[in-house]
């Protein structure tokens, strides 16, 4: 049961003075937290923060009034443009002036009459809004505020600006915000004494009355105490989930795996080369983890290329030492296909059995390759998420490896391990992904880094061309193909469609067909997966040599002599996909290219964006630099991530914060996992409030 001290925040936003049905339906779109079921709550209406202030303590003239700043001028009206009968998408304008020169107030779809007594002729008015020029001559679109110049003694000099939905003004919102205000309880502090004191918060309460009563624009800086504090606030809900969902998943005792290392020398024996000490530095990690009778629960990050299957097979074998089994979770059948052929000749080599399990298996086929995981004939079960439907019985599942799955939540993975004894989880991605992101979306696992490359890769060679030199881009891919290469050319949409100017696959692969003939093959996400597989099997032949894609091969998709990749509109990338789509070359002994298509003219984003792709081929300088550029609401694409969406918070300015909630998380499970202490009572009102519904279950079920 929610406490009752926290009733007035949870309360709907039409109990709140003046918010009737329209505007309480207008607020449920607006402020309503993403799959709320039951509407907006006056918490909702609190934590929907100001964008910014207007500041009317600036007082200018027409000529005087910088370019895109908010001013207020003091203006006598004097005529009005209305459009005429064939131009009612033009707009009205308002023409008045003062002592230094005149300007033109601006409104769309604005009634006559309405303007009329708003702006009457003849009459001085204060004006506040954004002043703009167009060839020399001053205007002002939709003025945030109008009034007699004898009022201006009772107007708030200093007014928040709120994000707005159609049908509300920023008038009636700040008046509901008030309302609200006042029903804001006293609640005991759940933020540690020693971070309040060295951190200079203001209570939760004061934090929020700062920020919605602004005096200052300064007032609402995201690196002021106020904005930090409820940044601290939002980030410790997060991490005290997270170390609660971890607490969870070791509750139930794990077991030792990895005993002997006769069956792990044997499979590290059938490779054909030497392991990189990246590998063997986080092959220690991962055995040690194993053999504890806690469960493992591990996130590898390697880079493209950096040899994580290998990794993978390492800790199966570790798993079958103790006659337990492994399942390998891949996220697209195209990918579950390309690691069971390339584990197959190892695992005969070290004499383990794999199997593959698709959804695409049915009758007889199915059915022997079930029998074989519940008797335990197979050692490695490699397949997408066919593996953990109802039908799947395993003989004794000891260890899910899951591949690319920074697509999962938190309680995803939970579920993932509910075959078998509280099975380890390795969860791999080869996403690199800046460390406050992994502090946000994998704060219940361990991390370990794999850095380098295997022997023999070669570095990519990286430039951007504009949509100019296409013509000398197809007449060096004439020339690589003559020469033996291989050539991605990766599109992002499928088909052209009314509201983009991206070029389509299909228009890219048939332009290419002109030039190179069938030697030109089409993959996209909307082919089903018999015909990708064939595509992609009739390029790794060579039977083509040119494919033609959309995203779909950007993780994953191996074929080791394909040496260039052309990326067009690049600039619509973000830079870790960039970089994704890069590694699909150099996995070979050949020097690779990967060609940045754009058009022209760049915004500064996009150009940052290319010159560190041009300049790195680390993809962990990589992500921090995304990071920096995007934020991190979609630097995983956050609604397939697992990684939730910040209301608050802003990861890129407030990592610091996350680092401390983090140990004081687990610090403070440590000491009072059952958050029974009156600081753990507090906490348990911090995780209502963001939400966190999910993490008091877990606290209860024990």
């Amino acid at each position: 049961m929610r406490p009752a001290e926290l009733d007035p925040l949870f309360a709907s936003v039409s109990t709140v003075q003046g918010v009737g049905p329209k505007l309480s339906k207008l607020l449920d779109g607006l402020v309503s937290p993403p799959g709320a079921q039951d509407g907006a709550k006056v918490r909702d209406l609190l934590f929907h923060l100001p964008s910014g202030v207007i500041d009317r303590r600036r007082r200018e003239t027409i000529r005087g009034a910088p370019d895109g700043m908010l001013v207020t001028l003091e203006l006598r009206i004097d005529r009005y443009q209305f459009p005429s009968r064939e131009a009612r998408n033009q707009p009205t304008r308002v023409i008045a002036f003062d002592a230094t020169d005149e300007i033109a107030l601006t409104y769309f779809r604005a009634q006559p009459q309405w303007l009329e007594k708003l702006l009457p002729l003849g009459e001085t008015l204060l004006v506040s809004g954004k002043v703009e020029r167009f060839n020399g001559r001053a205007s002002m679109v939709h003025p945030d505020f109008v009034g007699r110049a004898e009022d201006a003694a009772s107007l708030p000099l200093v007014e928040q600006v709120y994000p707005l939905t159609a049908g509300l003004s920023g008038k009636v919102l700040r008046r509901s915000v008030d309302s609200a205000l006042e029903r804001l309880p006293t609640l005991a502090e759940w933020i540690e004494p020693g971070v309040f004191k060295r951190e200079g918060f203001p209570t939760f309460a004061d934090a929020l009355v700062q920020l919605h009563r602004p005096t200052d624009p300064a007032d609402l800086a995201s690196d002021r105490p106020a904005f930090r504090r409820l940044a601290y606030d939002e980030l410790l809900a997060s991490q005290m989930a997270l170390a609660l969902a971890r607490e969870r998943a070791r509750r139930k005792p794990g077991r030792s795996l990895g005993d002997g290392g006769a069956v792990r020398a044997r499979a590290e024996a059938a490779l054909p080369f030497a392991l990189t000490e990246g590998q063997r530095q986080v092959l220690a990690e991962i055995h040690a983890d194993m053999a504890k009778p806690v469960r493992m629960l591990r996130l590898l990050q390697g880079d493209v290329g950096a040899g994580k299957t290998v990794v993978a097979l390492l800790a199966m074998a570790a798993a079958k030492e103790s006659g337990a089994q492994s399942a390998l979770l891949a996220p697209t059948e195209i990918l579950a296909r390309q690691h069971f052929a390339g584990l197959t000749r190892y695992c005969e080599a070290a004499g383990l059995s794999i199997v593959l399990l698709t959804g695409r298996d049915n009758g007889r086929v199915r059915t022997a390759k079930l029998e074989a995981i519940a008797n335990g004939e197979a050692d490695i079960i490699v397949g997408t998420h066919a593996l953990f439907q109802d039908d799947v019985a395993y003989h004794d599942l000891g260890l899910v490896v899951v591949d690319e799955q920074h697509r999962f939540g938190v309680h995803q993975r939970l579920s993932l391990t509910r075959k078998g004894r509280a099975p380890d989880l390795l969860v791999m991605t080869a996403t690199p992904i800046p460390r406050t992101l992994v502090l946000a979306a994998f704060g219940d696992m361990d991390v370990s880094r794999l850095h380098g490359k295997p022997a023999g890769r070669k570095p990519i060679t990286t430039v951007a061309v504009p949509f100019e030199r296409l013509d000398d881009i197809i007449s060096r891919a004439r020339q690589a193909i003559e020469e033996g290469d291989k050539l991605y050319w990766v599109c992002p949409l499928v088909e052209e469609s009314d509201k983009s100017e991206l070029t389509a696959a299909e228009e890219r692969a048939e332009v290419l067909r002109q030039f190179f003939g069938d030697r030109v093959g089409l993959v996209h996400g909307r082919m089903n997966a018999e015909d990708k597989d064939r595509v992609m099997a009739d390029f790794k032949s060579g039977a083509t040599r040119i494919v033609v894609a959309t995203t779909v091969i950007e993780v994953g998709v191996d074929v080791p002599d394909a040496s260039i990749i052309v990326i067009e509109h690049a600039e619509r990338f973000g830079l870790s996909q960039l970089h994704q789509l890069r590694g699909r070359v150099g996995r070979g002994d050949k020097a690779s290219s990967c060609v940045l298509l754009y058009k022209a003219p760049l915004g500064e984003t996009a150009k940052a964006r290319l010159a560190v792709m041009r300049e790195s081929n680390d993809g962990f300088r990589i992500a921090e630099e995304d990071l920096r550029l995007r934020g991190e609401g979609d630097l995983l694409g956050t609604r397939q991530s697992g990684v939730q969406s910040f209301r608050i918070a802003r990861l890129e300015e407030h990592a610091d914060l996350l680092e401390i909630a983090r140990d004081d998380a687990r610090l403070l499970l440590a000491t009072d996992k059952d958050l029974a202490s009156p600081r753990g009572q507090a906490i348990r009102n911090l995780l209502y409030l963001f939400g966190k519904d999910d993490a008091i279950r877990l606290l209860r079920a024990g």
